[in-house]
């Protein structure tokens, strides 16, 4: 009995694989049938005659790997930052992936030659949509434009920060256009050297300069351009500096972009120290622990042997390891001198603190204390902007991402003083536009920096801080009062015998009153800078440090949605950047061009890839 129950089961599972291998033989043919309808719908969008290992680039989903813990540790990490590779298939293999939405087209005459010569442009094209990452930004909705009459007084903190045009840069060289929430536009604008007049004296830590021209991209309109320039102070007479190195080497730092890009980066550092500095290492996994004690600035042989023994594992403590680095920078402390904890990390905080709140309480009573906090940003796939920003801007400090190591000479070599030293704190700009001259005005970025009106005065309000040799820019798209460029419907019962003339003849003649509030680094009590910004002051046309400031600021309007840039291309933005290159001493501008033109390739790619899928 039970040898004919086996016989008849037997049979079953027989017949049953039988009729599965007939269904696996029928979806081939199917799915062979649909490969090929799609490589014939390829050759048609691309304009090639066949599918070449250069047309065609896969990128595969990110993977996840199980990673053992750190001895102790009862959890085991899941990987999700692991270098994303790209793999080249051949044309069968290529359609396979592509009926699975897992690959991107790019015809090869679409990539500039110049671009794939110098490097910047890779074949490893996605989609702009698709969720490969668990990045973190914080969503800002774009700056709209505000009717003179309702709300004449803009009021904003600067920003010298630079981490969002190198993290696009990282984006747009692994072949991706950056999430808009990525782009902060006054970041791209501050990365850059402008050519503005230098203070008269350290009395007065900077100069303030304005400058008025047609708008680039919208003739009918005027752009108004702010412009503040620190003194310098070379790097023989920088204070005494008590720096701690705060290194996340917990198990999300493996990858190449990260701690061994983090260890080259701070050792760059270590050669700008001198005796008279002090350094400690403190680093934070599961755990966190002091790797170097307060050394002097010319052992550079211990400071870098304890940076290079460095070795990531673990989960993230990082609110452990800020505690000790500032009780170690505390202990150390140097009156007069430059007192700072940097923070070397990819942000992805996952253990430790209860809330980012308790954190940033902390990082407000060391920095009332005299510590500054400078963050510094490395990786990809679970990177933190939004974290690392704000407890920068919470700490007095400037952040900064660090996408390869010519930046990390920028950050860490070129622009020491102005990463170290702070000449200004609390640094707010208001502008009051006089309605008989100016109708409409737009603020170009600063989203997260808007202060109110009655914050201007207020000194207990924190706001941004400029370091020594500092640039910062801020531009303002502005209506004319009778000109062609308003973009604001006219109000139905606005009556036409209310006087936008001020009250003051002698006012006449002024666009708008310019008030600039900043603090000295050791005190309490803001100092004001306040000048009017005349019409005679308007240009038929902007030098060149204007216009490559605009350009700069189209691009990152361009890659946030455009709203506001009519029909301005990436062309455009190109061209009006080449014309008014300048001096360009360490190729950044050029670079910039480059990148423009990569942005417009994968733009382009972009398009033909979401055909193929809408078909």
């Amino acid at each position: 009995m039970h040898f004919q129950t086996f016989v008849i089961t037997l049979c079953f599972t027989t017949l049953t694989a039988c009729a599965i291998d007939k269904n696996d033989d029928t979806q081939a043919g199917a799915d062979h049938e649909s490969q090929t309808l799609t490589q014939q719908r390829l050759y048609e969008l691309t304009d090639q005659a066949t599918i070449s290992e250069q047309s065609i680039v896969t990128t595969p989903m990110p993977f996840e790997v199980k990673a053992q813990g750190e001895p102790g540790t009862s959890e085991s990490l899941v990987r999700r930052d692991e270098p994303t590779m790209s793999y080249e298939l051949d044309a069968i293999a290529a359609t396979k992936y592509m009926s699975n939405e897992h690959i991107m087209v790019m015809k090869q005459s679409q990539t500039p030659q110049r671009l794939v010569t110098t490097g910047v442009a890779h074949n490893n094209i996605r989609h702009a949509t698709e969720s490969l990452y668990r990045e973190n930004y914080q969503h800002l909705e774009t700056q709209s434009v505000k009717r003179v009459t309702n709300e004449p007084v803009s009021t904003f903190s600067i920003d010298v920060d630079s981490g969002a045009y190198s993290n696009m840069r990282r984006w747009l060289n692994q072949g991706q256009l950056p999430p808009e929430d990525a782009v902060r536009v006054e970041e791209f604008i501050n990365y850059f050297e402008y050519d503005y007049p230098q203070p008269e004296s350290q009395k007065v830590p900077f100069q303030v300069s304005t400058e008025i021209a047609p708008t680039p991209w919208n003739t009918n309109t005027r752009l108004l351009r702010i412009g503040i320039q620190g003194y310098e102070v070379p790097k023989s007479k920088l204070p005494a500096s008590n720096l701690v190195f705060l290194i996340d080497v917990s198990g999300s730092m493996r990858a190449a972009d990260k701690l061994p890009l983090l260890q080259q980066a701070l050792t760059m550092l270590v050669g700008q120290l001198e005796t008279r500095d002090s350094i400690s290492i403190v680093v934070y996994a599961g755990a966190s622990g002091v790797v170097l004690p307060p050394t002097h600035g010319n052992q550079k042989a211990d400071i870098l042997a304890a940076l290079q023994q460095l070795q990531a594992g673990g989960s993230t403590n990082g609110a452990a390891g800020i505690r000790l680095a500032y009780q170690l920078a505390q202990q150390n402390f140097i009156q007069n001198g430059v007192n700072r904890v940097i923070l070397a990390t990819d942000g992805d905080f996952n253990v430790g603190l209860a809330s980012t709140e308790e954190l940033i309480d902390l990082i407000q009573r060391k920095r009332k204390a005299g510590i500054a906090l400078t963050t510094l940003g490395f990786g990809s796939g679970n990177y933190n902007d939004h974290l690392l920003e704000q407890l920068a801007d919470e700490g007095n400090g400037n952040y900064a991402y660090i996408d390869r190591l010519f930046e990390a000479q920028k950050v860490l070599n070129e622009e020491l003083s102005a990463t170290l030293l702070t000449i200004a704190k609390d640094v707010k700009i208001q502008i009051e536009f006089n309605p008989a001259q100016v109708s409409e005005y737009r603020l170009i970025g600063y989203e997260n920096r808007m202060l109110n009106e009655e914050d201007f005065a207020n000194d207990t309000v924190d706001a941004g801080e400029i370091g020594a040799g500092h640039r910062v820019t801020a531009l303002y798209e502005i209506s004319l009062s009778g000109s062609n460029g308003q973009r604001l419907p006219a109000r139905r019962y606005q009556s036409d015998n209310i006087s936008h003339k001020p009250s003051n003849a002698s006012f006449n003649n002024e666009l708008a009153y310019l008030r600039i509030r900043y603090k000295l680094p050791s005190e309490s009590v803001s100092k004001l800078i306040q000048s009017p910004v005349m019409d005679s002051g308007i240009n038929a046309r902007g030098g060149d440090s204007f216009n490559f400031a605009a350009a700069v600021a189209a691009f990152g309007q361009k890659l946030r949605g455009g709203k506001y840039l009519e029909s301005f291309s990436f062309d455009d933005i190109a061209q009006l950047a080449r014309q008014s290159r300048g001096q360009d001493s360490h190729g950044y501008r050029s670079e910039f061009m480059q990148l423009v033109q990569l942005a417009e390739t994968l733009d382009q790619s972009e398009n033909v890839a979401q055909s193929v899928v809408e078909k």
